[in-house]
């Protein structure tokens, strides 16, 4: 038994080396084999590799290239896709969270800001979405989609629950627009701390120095004054700093600065602190006159309509309750628009009798050239020499004006140009003859109940210079440096005015930061008063 068991195991060994070789020359081929194929690979790698690096590159071209918001708007991109799923998940959660069903809607929040943060990443990659990269976030959000309609919120309910929603944010969006406005008026409205300051020191000046006083009363009669060979600009104002600027600005670009004569009217309360200011500074020689609208003792309320408005406790009442009206523009809620300086432009010719033509500069413009030319420009026997605005802006009389009332429309073309206050010649000659003051207080007397044009001096303006206004060309006077961000450079460059009409003046903080160096350069910063009062 044991001699027939060792002879029956030694074939088997002999069988188990047979195998042994076998697959140890398998192993040999085959790693021959492969080690052809590898080699050959190598090659073709070889060859291949530059157009693979230049088809990436060029892919890496094309990457970045792709916009986001185009990706949007394609119908057939997968982040077109994510944003609507993500617009209606939105409504969802609202419409979940008002059925207390909280785990809904924070599921779905959750499934929102990983959508938001997908887009995000593709923006700042300037890659598009990849199907790999959107197909779960899209699924999910479906299926929680079709969850959130099983949970019977169904179309009806989500456009009713939207609908009331939209109308909740436009009423806060028009809230915070007017509370906004407000806040920008009411910021225009304040004096600042350093003009405050300067104004105390002046006025101390005016009042302990009587020799300032007696060199007032001395200009009064200076015949420079009433002298038409010269040229005469005028100002209504009781801010002391802009109308300096608009002096130094006038008088600094002008090429006889010598005989240019400003006329300054302003308030008995700004009357000292101004006649001190221009007594004590030389604008290159130039004369400056400046008067109390109080002692304008003819303009009383038995001849100014305007006057007799103001004065009325209605009219002062509909200004100040003014916020209430949302009809009235808050641009419009500006002590300004009730102050008789605002309207003295209206009398010119009362206020100077002897003169016959003078240039109307507002408080907030900046004069960059010559501006003696306007008094020899030819206005074709009109009243008032101004730029329009409807080549902007497409203003026109309607926009100011109530043409659903006869008295207008029977009148008055609805799409005339509207031109701009701010830089105005006016011929006095022209202005007696056609005796626009009488016009002017005409249209007064129509609106006592404000149904032809709410607030301000420009609607008048357009009705009693109608037919009597000269287009002048734009480059005299260009708008929007106090609300306009965008107004072209070019354009204010070559202005001989520039308006820094709206809310964001030059002396004020919110002044528009890229405009206010022009304004500045006519402001004499090295004066020791100046100086002082920007300390404090």
């Amino acid at each position: 038994m044991r001699r027939r068991a060792a002879d029956y195991r030694r074939p088997v060994r002999r069988r188990l080396k047979y195998w042994i070789c076998s697959l140890l020359g398998i192993f040999l081929i085959a790693g021959f084999i492969l080690f052809v194929v590898h080699h050959h690979h190598d090659q073709e790698d070889h060859v291949e590799q530059p157009i693979l690096e230049r088809e990436s590159r060029n892919e890496e071209v094309v990457r970045e290239h792709v916009n986001l918001t185009q990706e949007i708007s394609s119908a057939n991109s997968y982040a077109r896709q994510l944003a609507e799923q993500m617009t209606l998940a939105k409504a969802y959660v609202v419409i979940a969270k008002e059925h207390k069903n909280l785990h809904l809607a924070w599921e779905l929040s959750s499934k929102i800001r990983s959508c938001q943060f997908l887009l995000s990443k593709a923006a700042m990659k300037e890659e598009p979405i990849s199907l790999n990269e959107a197909e779960p976030i899209i699924q999910s959000l479906s299926s929680l989609i079709f969850k959130a309609q099983d949970a019977h919120y169904d179309i009806a309910t989500t456009m009713m629950t939207m609908k009331s929603h939209v109308q909740a944010l436009e009423e806060r969006a028009n809230a915070a627009s007017v509370q906004s406005m407000m806040f920008g008026q009411l910021t225009a409205e304040s004096l600042p701390k350093n003009l405050h300051c300067l104004e105390i020191k002046l006025m101390a000046d005016w009042l302990v120095k009587k020799s300032l006083q007696d060199f007032a009363d001395e200009r009064k009669n200076s015949p420079r004054l009433v002298d038409n060979n010269l040229y005469h600009f005028c100002i209504f104002s009781d801010n002391l700093l802009a109308i300096s600027a608009v002096v130094n600005s006038t008088v600094s670009n002008a090429e006889h600065p010598k005989q240019l004569v400003f006329h300054i009217v302003t308030d008995a309360i700004h009357n000292g602190m101004m006649q001190a200011w221009f007594l004590n500074n030389d604008f290159k020689s130039s004369t400056v006159e400046v008067q109390n609208i109080e002692d304008l003792t003819w303009l009383n309320s038995s001849y100014s309509p305007a006057l007799k408005q103001l004065r009325e406790v209605d009219s002062r009442n509909y200004y100040f309750d003014g916020s209430q009206d949302t009809s009235i523009e808050p641009k419009f809620w500006n002590p300004k628009y009730i102050s008789l300086l605002n309207h003295l432009r209206f009398y010119v010719p009362e206020i100077y009798p002897q003169l016959e033509k003078i240039v109307f500069l507002d408080d907030d413009v900046v004069v960059q050239k010559d501006l003696t030319p306007l008094f020899s420009l030819d206005l074709h026997g009109n009243v008032n020499g101004a730029v329009e605005t409807c080549l902007e802006a497409f203003h026109r009389y309607y926009k100011y004006l109530n043409f659903s009332d006869l008295l207008i429309s029977s009148r008055f073309d609805p799409q005339a140009c509207d031109w701009a206050f701010g830089m105005n010649v006016f011929d006095l000659m022209a202005w007696r003859k056609e005796n626009v003051t009488a016009r002017y207080h005409y249209w007064l007397e129509q609106n006592a109940d404000r149904t032809l044009w709410k607030l301000g001096t420009l609607p008048p303006g357009l009705l009693a210079f109608y037919g009597l206004t000269e287009p002048l060309d734009r480059r005299w006077h260009v708008l929007g440096l106090g609300y306009d961000l965008n107004v072209d450079s070019r354009l204010i460059e070559s202005a001989a005015v520039i308006h820094f009409n709206g809310n964001m003046k030059p002396w004020l903080k919110l002044g528009i930061t890229r405009y206010r160096p022009l304004w500045e350069r006519y402001v004499n910063l090295t004066h020791p008063y100046l100086r002082d009062c920007a300390t404090h």
